[in-house]
């Protein structure tokens, strides 16, 4: 069905407007006061971030470790065999289509940032250097922050908001409806409210978030193709050229997001295969991702346990612990993407599938960039980590890196246009799901009208436009997506405990 024909009054009385103004406004109190009081709020945000981070960090690893064997547990158990959809149902989206949105729905642009670079974050870590040596410690841990675990939020999640989606027909795409099974009523009351807010106040911070990691390499290496100098101007034009692309792709439905995933896919992959075959580094990147491949599953259970209780180097607090409650924070909008393009599959489908396609591209880009920077490293081509240290500058030292490689000029040209499909995708599921979460009510198969799609691909960009002008608000913004994670991981957790329930009970009515 297709709303876009819906005249403006009735529109405005199908919209929630509640959910949309005060998450606005809270965001727009923030970035005022990061912008008068930088240092005061900056100060306040760490106190508060450390209390989540440092002495509560225990809750996001077990969460963590918990959500991920939970997927297992549905994938393997009779939970496995439910359908999101009609029990005859077939899956709406090819694998190739289905695959490519539910990769390029999440943090795409970050891991292809952080697939050059992350190694080199570790690299002197003290921790590193407790646990042995650089070179396969350094290129296990980039897959394990990337890895089973948050892919795990945003799989579990899927299977739930599908669930509620396709099988029980839900009329109201929002957080609080997915906990009507466990609390009943209540999600119609300030309970409920409160929960919708929670999860469109993450879902604005966690945007802006993720537009801070990657946005400032495409302006370098634009200023780097065309000599114009970098300024803030470079970065609000990419930003703009992005919103235009996503906008673009957004208005034209589900067809659009298709086929500019697909773009997406080819774009990578294209990237990827470059490095690999004409770096100059195949052998060693084989055989170091070979080798952090086997080290993860060697160690998996003790990554994922490791709190550092005497804090002789709080690594886990600093990475691990902010990984996790990132994609939490990332969890508003991507599961719910997911779960409505999965309808046709089942539950073990949905789980493995996903881990399948979503493990495969992520490993693969840290893999093959990663080691390939790392390769320069300890081959003596490009003292990369040197470079780190001098200038303290991830866009410079990885645009670099890009520059050892044949063709340099039309390889960056091919970074910055996968990167630019990478954010203008992921923001695009976002928009979609934020559109669909201001109705009151909203079928699964319900367009949200045009003007609504659009209002929201404008509002997304404009914060993060607004915080070019402050970098210190970029990085209290940062702390702000952590302390947003926290009651998101309790709200998380309530929505897989009510799909338990109500999957459950749909086990006992329809399973003799």
């Amino acid at each position: 069905m297709n709303t876009n024909h819906t005249d403006s009054t009735s529109l405005a009385g199908r919209i929630d407007w509640i959910t949309v103004i005060v998450p606005f406004v809270l965001i727009l109190f923030l970035c005022v006061s990061f912008v008068l009081a930088p240092e005061q709020s900056g100060q306040l945000l760490s106190s508060i971030r450390s209390l989540f981070g440092d002495t509560l960090g225990l809750c996001y690893l077990i969460i963590g470790l918990g959500v991920f064997l939970l997927s297992l547990y549905l994938a393997f158990s009779r939970y496995g065999t439910i359908r999101l959809g009609k029990p005859d149902e077939k899956p709406k989206y090819s694998d190739f289509a289905w695959s490519s949105m539910m990769f390029t729905s999440g943090l795409a642009a970050d891991i292809l940032f952080y697939s050059f670079c992350e190694w080199i974050l570790y690299a002197n870590d003290p921790h590193i250097a407790e646990l042995g040596s650089m070179q396969i410690w350094s290129s296990t841990y980039p897959i394990f922050h990337w890895g089973p675990i948050p892919w795990s939020f945003y799989l579990v999640l899927a299977v739930s908001f599908g669930f509620m989606l396709h099988v029980r027909g839900c009329h109201k795409q929002k957080y609080s409806e997915a906990c009507r099974a466990l609390l009943g009523n209540r999600v119609d009351g300030i309970c409920g409210k409160l929960i919708d807010l929670l999860a469109l106040f993450a879902l604005l911070a966690g945007t802006a978030t993720t537009f801070a990691l990657a946005t400032p390499l495409m302006a370098q290496v634009f200023s780097e193709l065309t000599g114009i100098p970098d300024s803030r101007w470079v970065t609000i034009g990419i930003l703009v050229v992005t919103c235009i692309v996503y906008t673009y792709a957004l208005v034209h439905g589900m067809k659009g997001i298709s086929r500019l995933s697909a773009s997406c896919i080819y774009l990578f992959f294209a990237l990827l295969a470059y490095v690999l075959l004409f770096g100059g580094e195949t052998r060693y990147i084989l055989e170091t991702g070979f080798s952090a491949i086997g080290n993860l599953a060697q160690n998996f259970f003790s990554l994922a346990t490791f709190t550092d209780p005497l804090r002789t180097t709080s690594f886990p607090q600093n990475w691990t612990i902010f990984y996790w409650a990132y994609w939490m924070v990332w969890c508003v909008a991507s599961p719910f993407f997911i779960g409505s393009i999965s309808r046709g599959r089942t539950v073990r489908q949905t789980i493995l599938g996903g881990y399948g396609f979503s493990l495969g591209g992520t490993f693969l880009s840290f893999l093959i960039l990663g080691n390939y920077s790392l390769g320069l490293q300890v081959s003596g081509k490009l003292d990369v980590m040197g470079l780190y240290a001098a200038a303290g500058d991830l866009y410079a030292t990885i645009t670099a890196v890009v520059q050892t490689l044949p063709l340099a000029p039309l390889i960056l040209i091919l970074l910055v246009a996968a990167m630019i499909a990478f954010y203008a995708t992921s923001f695009d599921s976002i928009a979609l799901v934020a559109s669909s979460y201001t109705y009151r009510q909203i079928s699964g198969d319900e367009d949200p009208h045009r003007l609504v799609k659009m209002f929201w691909a404008v509002m997304l960009i404009l914060l993060p436009i607004a915080l070019v002008f402050s970098q210190n608000s970029m990085t209290n913004l940062q702390s702000v997506s952590i302390i947003a994670a926290f009651p998101v991981a309790l709200v998380i957790l309530l929505i897989i405990a009510s799909f338990l329930k109500d999957a459950r009970q749909y086990l006992k009515e329809n399973i003799t």
